[in-house]
């Protein structure tokens, strides 16, 4: 998970963070995680918006 959010152009200290506490998906995906997978990444992906 750590490599992964590395590539993705996370911070060293949130993907650290991150991997660390990968059982709290809720609490990562407020802070951490929305810095390195914005919603412009998903975009990207062609991720269907649901609102």
């Amino acid at each position: 998970m750590y490599r992964e959010l590395r590539a993705l152009g996370a911070s060293e200290v949130d993907a650290r963070k991150v991997a660390a506490n990968n059982r709290c998906w809720w609490r990562n995906s407020y802070r951490r995680l929305k810095r390195a997978m914005p919603l412009a990444y998903f975009d990207r992906l062609g991720v269907p918006w649901l609102s």
